[in-house]
C-alpha cells in the first residue's frame, strides 16, 4: 500500500520515523531513506540502531535547495536517483517497509529522476508498505495512495521567528 503524510505542518518525518519504529518492532525489514536531508537529524542516529531497520540519506544535501547552485543541484539529483536504485534493489529483497522521507519535494523540484520514481512505486505499493512525506504530493501519487494523512500548521514558533531546534524539529 501507498502512505502519504504530507501538509505545512510540523510532523511528517516524525509520523514516519513511528511507523517505522512500529514496522521494526514488528520484525518487518524496513528502510528510512531521507531526501534533501544530510543525515544529521536526530531521528537517524536512533534509527540506525532499531533491528532489520535500513537507513540512507545522502550528505550532498547540507543546505537549502533556494541556497544551491546548478552544480550542486546536479549532484544532489544524481544521489537522489542513487538512492531510487538502492530502494529498487531492496523490494527487489524482500524489503517489507519502504519510508521515503521528503520524497514530495525532491519529486516537485526535479531533484531525480521522476519516470523512475515513479514507476518505482507504482510497481512496488502491492508488494510492501511505501510512506511518502513531504508537502505538495504529486497527483499521479495522491491518485494512487491508499492513505493519506494531511498535516496542518496551525500555528509555529517560525513564525515568530524562533529557528528550528535540535531534538525538536530536527
Amino acid at each position: 500500500m501507498l502512505q502519504i503524510y504530507c501538509g505545512n505542518g510540523k510532523g511528517k518525518t516524525t509520523a514516519s520515523v513511528g511507523s517505522a519504529v512500529r514496522a521494526a518492532g514488528a520484525g518487518l525489514k524496513t528502510a528510512f531513506i531521507q531526501f534533501l536531508k544530510d543525515g544529521t537529524s536526530s531521528e537517524i542516529a536512533m534509527l540506525k540502531k532499531l533491528p532489520g531497520m535500513i537507513v540512507l540519506y545522502t550528505t550532498a544535501c547540507d543546505k537549502f535547495t533556494f541556497l544551491m547552485n546548478d552544480e550542486e543541484k546536479e549532484e544532489v539529483r544524481r544521489r537522489h536517483d542513487q538512492l531510487l536504485s538502492q530502494a529498487e534493489s531492496l523490494l527487489s529483497e524482500g524489503l517489507d517497509v519502504l519510508i521515503l522521507d521528503e520524497f514530495n519535494a525532491a519529486y516537485k523540484l526535479g531533484l531525480m529522476n521522476k519516470e523512475t520514481a515513479l514507476q518505482l512505486i507504482l510497481s512496488n505499493k502491492n508488494r510492501a508498505e511505501i510512506i511518502i512525506t513531504g508537502r505538495e504530493p504529486a497527483p499521479e501519487f495522491t491518485e494512487a495512495a491508499d492513505y493519506i494523512s494531511e498535516i496542518s500548521a496551525v500555528k509555529h514558533p517560525y513564525e515568530h521567528g524562533i529557528s528550528a531546534r535540535k531534538g525538536i524539529e530536527y
